[in-house]
């Protein structure tokens, strides 16, 4: 068994003074923080997923604005870690995620970051994702509401692990 921790879409956009600010971004970096903490500790890989909207294609993450750019503190929590870029909810939608995780070796996917009933469902369940045991760590998630954070968990809980970080790493 070889892991690797996915954060996907920690971008300026979702925080506070951003273009789209969700529910409880506190909280969530914090967990995050703290599981890429973990992961580093254990050897864990840790791979930042950046979305990026080729220019007016979205309301928000448009290529070369600031709000396109991974948070601060998630990149100082893992500043070596590779980032794959990608423009679709799917992070394996044409990007070189596969590819990457190949080269390590990894066997299991612990998938976390924003949104939860968006890009963090859309790579947990990717025709591509079948191949990996992929855990979403839901304390390590958010959306626009707790509601909506709630109800994509329970909707994808039939098709992967929800594992809270304390417990995954």
């Amino acid at each position: 068994m070889k892991r690797a921790l996915l954060v996907i879409d920690l971008q300026n956009d979702y925080f506070p003074g951003g273009k789209f600010p969700l529910w409880n971004t506190d909280v969530a970096l914090q967990n995050i923080e703290r599981a890429i903490e973990k992961a580093n500790a254990h050897g864990i890989p840790v791979i930042h997923i950046q979305h990026v909207a080729r220019q007016g294609m979205a309301p928000f993450f448009n290529e070369g604005t600031p709000g396109a750019d991974i948070y601060p503190r998630i990149i100082a929590a893992a500043p070596n870690a590779p980032v794959v870029v990608k423009e679709f909810a799917d992070s394996f939608e044409k990007t070189n995620l596969e590819e990457m995780l190949a080269k390590l070796g990894v066997t299991d996917l612990l998938v976390c970051g924003m949104m939860t009933q968006n890009c963090v469902t859309h790579t947990a369940i990717s025709k591509t994702a079948e191949k990996y045991n992929v855990t979403i760590l839901p304390d390590c998630c958010t959306t626009v509401s707790e509601i909506l954070h709630l109800i994509a968990l329970h909707a994808v809980s039939t098709r992967v692990n929800l594992v809270p970080s304390s417990e995954a790493l």
